[in-house]
């Protein structure tokens, strides 16, 4: 790097000074010196909070060891819905009982676009990209397999994503639903969510969006918008831990519409009074099966909370000028040594990750764990630098950015 290129940079230390959410970052845990010296992951496994200790630890002694069973008429039967309530609020732009937190997010998604399909006769067309994640068309191959369904494939540009041009001619009567991520997981692409929803509606269709990698660092107005549904994971950039539980948005006007196809007792009207028939609950209760994991959802509310604190304009503020420091870097310390970026340029086409490929990143990030410098792979030769807005600094990623470029000098 020439001395006019850092004078055309400006250092992270400087950008740190003036982060106005600089101090957030002491809400995290972060290891001892040694042990991580850059976490560029964040999109994957969000920190765990300092918080979140204290309060898993109260939550053992009180609402669990000393409320024991009469915590489930207190307060826990109504935690999927009460956390739920306050994601939408804080994150997704959703209106109260239209959010319920529990299951995986395979199952989440399985429950809703199985229901999408179930609900609209003569519409037995699913539409997905093929460079969605695997789960996602994974899901989506096997209720086609179960339903007879037929799967119209996108296959968009996969640094540029899905957009609304790309549905033409691909959308049409039989379409029953259509499902895309928010944000890419390769790419970090950001789709225009209102402008794709509104060209499904317009075929007569239901939307299903991914949130994964865009809840809580990406503002949505779900309801706004106008989205049926939707699905997201709360263990990246919700900070809910590793195999924290999904959620799945549900818009009311959709709900009493869809029979989700998994029937348990907390989905019915009346748990407690052992029935011989199910029958599913009004409104959002009804997307509920099994016992859902109170426990796990705890550390889910402590990250909700921080960032209703900040807002989520000020997350995405930073998220834009991190991601942008990113690509500045990437372009003076790795382009020259044949990477390529392969994330949007535009700001408002992406979200808190950008991915570079080059040959030999697999071996690249195998090393640079071992250093404590933690990207994330993604094959065939991605390489993503995830960074999460709240417990990230521009030191950080100038540090793991430069440890990129040097593993990468010593393979080549």
């Amino acid at each position: 790097m020439t001395t006019d290129q850092q004078t055309q940079r400006p250092q992270a230390a400087q950008l740190d000074a003036a982060d106005p959410l600089a101090t957030q970052r002491e809400a995290f845990y972060t290891p001892d010196a040694g042990q991580l010296t850059s976490y560029l992951d964040g999109n994957s496994l969000g920190r765990p909070l300092k918080a979140t200790a204290a309060n898993l630890q109260n939550f053992v002694h009180d609402a669990w060891g000393s409320r024991l069973i009469r915590g489930w008429d207190e307060q826990w039967m109504d935690e999927p819905t009460r956390v739920g309530d306050r994601i939408g609020e804080v994150t997704l732009g959703a209106a109260a009982g239209q959010v319920t937190v529990g299951d995986s997010t395979s199952v989440m998604l399985y429950k809703l676009i199985r229901a999408a399909v179930d609900a609209q006769p003569g519409r037995d067309e699913i539409i997905i990209d093929r460079d969605n994640f695997p789960t996602d068309r994974f899901i989506i191959e096997g209720i086609a397999a179960e339903r007879g369904a037929t799967i119209k494939w996108i296959a968009p540009n996969p640094a540029s994503g899905v957009r609304p041009a790309d549905l033409d001619g691909i959308l049409g009567e039989r379409t029953a639903v259509v499902v895309l991520s928010h944000v890419a997981y390769r790419s970090g692409f950001l789709a225009d969510a209102p402008g794709i929803t509104n060209a499904v509606h317009r075929a007569g269709a239901l939307m299903l969006w991914d949130l994964c990698h865009s809840v809580g660092s990406v503002p949505m107005e779900l309801d706004a918008w106008g989205v049926d549904l939707a699905v997201g994971c709360t263990y990246k950039y919700l900070n809910g831990g590793p195999g924290s539980p999904a959620f799945a948005y549900v818009n009311a006007a959709r709900q009493n519409r869809l029979q989700q196809p998994i029937w348990g007792w907390m989905g019915a009207d009346n748990p407690f009074g052992m029935t011989e028939a199910y029958r599913p609950a009004e409104g959002i209760r009804r997307f509920i099966t099994g016992t859902p994991p109170v426990l796990a959802m705890q550390p889910i509310k402590d990250m909700v909370e921080l960032i209703a604190s900040v807002g989520m304009d000020a997350v995405r503020e930073k998220s834009i000028n991190l991601t942008e420091y990113a690509i500045r870097l990437a372009d003076e310390l790795l382009v020259p040594m044949g990477a390529a970026i392969v994330s949007p340029r535009n700001a408002a086409e992406r979200g808190s990750h950008i991915t570079v490929d080059h040959p030999m990143f697999r071996d690249v990030t195998a090393k640079l764990w071992e250093r404590g410098v933690i990207p994330d792979f993604r094959p065939p030769h991605g390489l993503r630098i995830g960074l999460s807005p709240l417990s990230t600094s521009y030191a950080e990623v100038e540090l793991g950015v430069t440890a990129i470029r040097d593993a990468l000098a010593e393979l080549q």
